[in-house]
Formats: C-alpha cells, structure tokens, sequence
C-alpha cells in the first residue's frame, strides 16, 4: 500500500480529484462531494441514520441504490435496523485508533454491511459505500478497482486496520501528508486520501478489473 502511495502522481491525482486549482476547462470528480454533501453524512444530527442526501452522496461515487431499498432505508424497517447498528459505530474516531474488534467479523459495522448487502441488487460495494458516507473516519470506501489495485484480503477493513498501524502507524501519517501536500480540507478522512490516490493511480494505467 505505502508502495502505491509513494508515485510521483499521487498529489497531483489528489488535487484533480478534488478539484484543486483546475484549469477552467477541466472539472473535478463528482466523487469530491461524496464527503461534503449537505455537510456530511457522519454530523451528530443525522450520524446513526441515513437520509436522502447519503443516497445522493452514494451516486457521486457511480452507483446507484435501488428504489425499494432506498425507501426501505428512509422509511422501512430496514432503516431502522441500520439505525440501531449505527448507535453502536464510533462516529469520532479514526481507524487507525480503533480497536480491530470494531470493524472485525461479527462487529456492528460488519453486521451493517452484510445487512445491506443482503438487500436485493445492493452487492457489497454499494453496502460499503453507504457506510462510508456514515463513518468516513472509521469505514472506508472499496470497490472493483482498488480490490484489483490491492488484491483480495479475507476483510479489508482488518486488512487496512493493520496496515494503518504498523511501524508506528507510519501509512497513517503518510496519508495526512499526502493530504497536506495535495492542500485538501482537514474533513477529508485518511481513508479517503488512500482510496482516492489508489483508485485514480491503478485507473490511469489502464487496469481492467473484474
């Protein structure tokens, strides 16, 4: 991981991403709102429930949560079974200083998201993706591209749990510097700087991912 984030582009991907002083013909992603929409999905008065700017959100980052389980989420009793499981999600703290036990199998998170996923057309990105928008600090967004950019871990999240606190948590750090470097804002999460500079590295050489 520290491998992916050591290219000569990363910054500079960053800063296109987000829009960083962008020639006027050239437009950021609209996966830089996916954080900042409405003021983000994590502020205390909408943090253990999802709401119709997170299914927004959801889209800016190309997927799309399927009509029935949207109102499902918003009105149903699937929304209130996420709720509940929200309650119990740290909301404040970053991933790297969470115990493993709460992203491991079994945990609140873990229950969210097979929960989710288990929702008709709802695969395991776009559960992973909701959650994200819910607890930037704590979940990270993973999808098609940067499973194949960084291979197939039995859990992801340990996976990078691990990996964000080995050597005195020296891949943590080189995130925040990264996000220094790039001068992107402070409520963009560590995690995000990651997935962000490793979704547009393994993009732009041309990677076909199943």
């Amino acid at each position: 991981m520290r491998v992916l984030l050591s290219a000569e582009s990363v910054v500079g991907d960053l800063r296109h991403y987000f829009g960083i002083d962008l020639p006027p013909d050239v437009a950021a992603f609209t996966g830089s709102r996916f954080e900042h929409l409405a003021g983000g999905g994590d502020r205390p008065e909408v943090a253990n429930r999802f709401t119709a700017e997170d299914l927004v959100a959801v889209q800016t980052l190309s997927v799309t949560v399927p009509a029935s389980v949207a109102l499902d989420i918003l009105e149903g009793p699937l929304g209130a079974r996420l709720s509940g499981l929200l309650r119990v999600i740290p909301r404040d703290i970053d991933m790297v200083d969470a115990d493993a036990d709460v992203v491991a199998d079994g945990s609140p998170a873990d229950q969210a998201w097979h929960l989710l996923r288990g929702q008709p057309d709802v695969g395991w990105v776009i559960a992973g993706k909701l959650l994200a928008r819910k607890r930037p600090r704590l979940l990270p967004v993973y999808d098609r591209v940067v499973r194949c950019a960084v291979g197939r871990p039995s859990s992801f999240w340990l996976a990078l749990h691990t990996a964000l606190r080995e050597d005195d948590a020296a891949l943590h750090r080189q995130l925040f510097d990264l996000r220094q470097a790039a001068g992107l804002p402070e409520t963009v999460s560590a995690l995000r700087v990651c997935d962000v500079a490793v979704w547009m590295s393994h993009r732009a050489v041309g990677h076909v991912c199943p």
